[in-house]
């Protein structure tokens, strides 16, 4: 077989490199579940439930109920399985109040012009407004916040969560450029669960073939010594805020356009990732890699 032809697939056997390719996605998971003691079959309980739940909304016959006997055949779960877990309730979605909130505090911290300095960063907030004029961290509240929340019960929640501080003039601070908890593990297992899930998400999407296809990619190099890798590290981080931020203000502005039309309701998650590790063995290919 010529080595550039694609691989061909056996009838009823996946391709040998998608396999190869789930074991590398499912490692870092097996290794936090051990890590927070969820053993084998505990992840096997979960799973038989998602075969369950994606072949149920997501496989259907266009025109045809579901049927239990229908998701035996796609899923090899038993029906008498299936019935339960159709009629188990699904919280997966629940989001935590402080993260909802949060969030969009943030957000319009990040975005609004009254709220950032000359150069686009978030501008350390006084609690209150002052002589000056100045937007506080009062007004920020007061603008996202429709129901009737204390600003210094958010404040507190952010300190607990490592979000931000006051500093010596008892300006509000961030410590980060979003909602990224240091502290609240509630928190942190929440984003853990939406980016992941976004990321394999538009991944599939793409390897499925369909269109339009998602933007998609990373840059690869190995063979960087120490210093090297934490210098990529704040520039992926400083110019990773950048885009970020850029694409914060711009999804703000036409959320708030948007929200007089009585189109239907989309959603975007834009993320950006950076990761390091030490080289298990010498690589062959000593060239740096932009996926595109």
């Amino acid at each position: 077989m010529n080595k550039n032809e694609p691989e061909t697939q056996t009838i009823g056997q996946p391709p040998a490199a998608l396999i190869n390719a789930i074991r590398k996605v499912l490692r870092p998971i097996v290794r936090l579940l051990l890590s927070y003691q969820i053993t084998y079959p505990t992840l096997l309980g979960l799973l038989k439930s998602l075969y369950v739940e994606v072949a149920e909304q997501e496989f259907q016959v266009k025109g045809k109920r579901q049927s239990d006997s229908r998701i035996t055949l796609l899923t090899g779960v038993h029906r008498k399985d299936i019935k339960r877990l159709r009629e188990e309730p699904n919280s997966e979605n629940v989001t935590p109040k402080s993260i909802s909130i949060g969030a969009q505090l943030i957000a319009t911290w990040l975005a609004g012009d009254d709220f950032v300095d000359a150069n686009g960063a978030p501008r350390p907030l006084p609690l209150r407004s002052d002589e000056k004029g100045l937007s506080s961290f009062d007004n920020l509240v007061a603008r996202v916040c429709k129901q009737d929340i204390r600003p210094r019960v958010i404040l507190d929640e952010w300190i607990n969560l490592g979000v931000a501080h006051v500093d010596e003039n008892k300006c509000v601070v961030l410590n980060t450029g979003a909602f990224t908890p240091e502290q609240g593990l509630e928190e942190k297992i929440f984003f853990f669960g939406k980016n992941i899930h976004d990321h394999l998400s538009a991944s599939s999407s793409n390897l499925l073939g369909n269109k339009p296809s998602y933007f998609d990619r990373s840059v690869y190099y190995d063979q960087l010594s120490a210093q090297s890798i934490e210098t990529l590290r704040k520039d992926a981080n400083d110019i990773g805020m950048q885009a970020l931020n850029a694409i914060n203000k711009k999804a703000l502005a036409l959320q708030i356009s948007d929200s007089q039309s009585s189109s239907p309701q989309y959603r975007i998650n834009f993320g950006i990732f950076n990761y390091s590790a030490e080289c298990n063995s010498a690589p062959n290919n000593k060239d740096g890699h932009n996926d595109a």
